[in-house]
C-alpha cells in the first residue's frame, strides 16, 4: 500500500510540473491582440487557462493526499520500531580497564615503534 501511494505522490510531482510548465503566463494575452493566433489553439479562442488551472489543483490535491498518507505510514513504522526498542534488554555494561605502564618500568627496544604487549 505504501508503495502504491509513493508512485501517485511522484506521478503527481511531474504532472504538477508539466501542468505548471504548460500554462501561459499573464503577459501572454498581449501578444495574441497582435494576431498571435489564439483562435487557433487546441482549447478553443479562450485558451486553456482554467482547464490548466483545474488540473493543477485537483493534481495539487492529490500530491497533498498522498503527502498525508506517506506521513501516516511513517509514524505507524515510527512507533513499531520504538515500541519493539522497548522490550530489548539491556546489555550489561563492560568496563575495560587499560594497564598503564610506570616511568621506571622501561624497556629497552631498537625500534621507534611502541611496543605493545
Amino acid at each position: 500500500m505504501e508503495a502504491l501511494i509513493l508512485v501517485l505522490h511522484v506521478l503527481a510531482a511531474v504532472v504538477i510540473i508539466a501542468l505548471v510548465l504548460l500554462q501561459q503566463g499573464k503577459g501572454a494575452d498581449a501578444g495574441a491582440s497582435f494576431g498571435g493566433g489564439a483562435s487557433q489553439t487546441v482549447f478553443g479562442s479562450q485558451g486553456g487557462g482554467s482547464f490548466f488551472g483545474k488540473m493543477t489543483a485537483l493534481f495539487a490535491l492529490i500530491f497533498f493526499l498522498t503527502s498525508f498518507g506517506l506521513a501516516f505510514f511513517a509514524s505507524e513504522q515510527a512507533k513499531s520500531v520504538s515500541g519493539a526498542l522497548d522490550f530489548v534488554p539491556s546489555a550489561p555494561q563492560v568496563e575495560e580497564t587499560v594497564a598503564l605502564p610506570e616511568l621506571g618500568d622501561k624497556k629497552k627496544t631498537t625500534s621507534d615503534l611502541p611496543v605493545t604487549e
